[in-house]
């Protein structure tokens, strides 16, 4: 099982960026270099509020040529599963926070000779890292930018300083839309697709992707929000512990585990997201809905992430 180290950060700055979404400039509590990242990686802010915890994965933003600090946006989710509230109602600037170490499952393809991003809404902040990788080295991008409405485009004017006429930006109120079959099907070979945003607009660049031929590894995907678990009922047993646990059917194994209480499984973020929930497979094969594993990791059979991913089958055997 994947375990991750966390450093504690103090939040120096809390700016106001659109209605919903607050910029946060973490500093590590000594004043040193934070740890080095790269464009599109992200942390896990840990937060405890009373006898509650959260545990969400935020992009970083900020240039990974500047370590003095780390940037996020938090969008205030309706609902809020409580971390973005908690965050944008508690947290002050002077507040100390635990955050993981940065982890990077949405990197820049090394091999792709051109790269074309599509953002929607709070999707934009790994691709704010990513263009100061792209700035650094010369890369050959373009960035499409759709949002609700004029007061929704966060960091509209940086990204027109960054990326000059290589930004397009796409306002629903106003009746613009993204043609994605066109954007798509214009891309040469070497290109590569990046998308983040709501699950819609991923949705519809998968299959507009699917559509004009552009293979599904061309395309790259960030949504930290976790697929709806679904699928039937089954059993898992757990090796080490000796014990069986059924899974309902729309449950996740973790929390069938949890509301039996049956053994302590550590998990930061229960999204699929942060691996610490990784567990070995001894039987059986897993349906996986995590963003961690890598497609071979995923094809291999060998581990899991209990906290998104379910059984193929009736059982699965698991080493806990």
């Amino acid at each position: 099982m994947s375990t991750q180290s966390t450093l504690r950060v103090r939040v120096t700055r809390i700016e106001p960026v659109t209605p919903l979404i607050k910029r946060y400039t973490l500093e590590a509590l000594d004043g040193g270099a934070l740890p080095p990242f790269t464009g599109g990686s992200h942390i896990i802010v840990q937060m405890r509020d009373g006898s509650r915890h959260y545990n969400n994965a935020y992009s970083l933003m900020s240039s990974p040529n500047a370590l003095g600090n780390y940037q996020i946006g938090v969008r205030r989710e309706t609902p809020s599963k409580g971390g973005s509230a908690f965050l944008h109602d508690k947290v002050a600037e002077g507040d100390a926070l635990s955050i993981t170490y940065p982890n990077n499952l949405f990197a820049l393809d090394k091999t792709a000779r051109h790269h074309v991003l599509i953002a929607g809404g709070i999707g934009i902040t790994p691709f704010m890292s990513q263009l100061h990788d792209l700035r650094q080295r010369g890369g050959s991008y373009e960035l499409h930018y759709a949002f609700r409405a004029d007061e929704h485009g966060a960091f509209r004017d940086e990204l027109a300083g960054l990326c000059g006429d290589r930004v397009s930006f796409y306002v629903d109120s106003k009746g613009q839309r993204l043609d994605l079959a066109g954007l798509l099907g214009g891309m040469e070979p070497g290109a590569h697709a990046y998308v983040c945003g709501p699950g819609p607009l991923i949705d519809a660049v998968r299959g507009a992707a699917q559509a004009v031929g552009v293979e599904s590894a061309r395309v790259h995907v960030e949504q930290f929000a976790a697929p709806k678990s679904m699928g039937g009922a089954f059993t898992v047993v757990l090796a080490k512990s000796g014990k069986t646990v059924e899974v309902a059917a729309g449950e996740s194994i973790l929390n069938a585990i949890e509301r039996d209480s049956t053994v302590p499984v550590e998990c930061l973020c229960r999204e699929g997201v942060c691996g610490t929930c990784e567990t070995r497979i001894l039987e059986g094969e897993a349906e996986h809905a995590d963003q961690y594993l890598s497609n071979a990791e995923k094809a291999a059979q060998k581990t899991m992430l209990i906290c998104v991913s379910r059984a193929k089958g009736g059982r699965i055997v698991l080493d806990l």
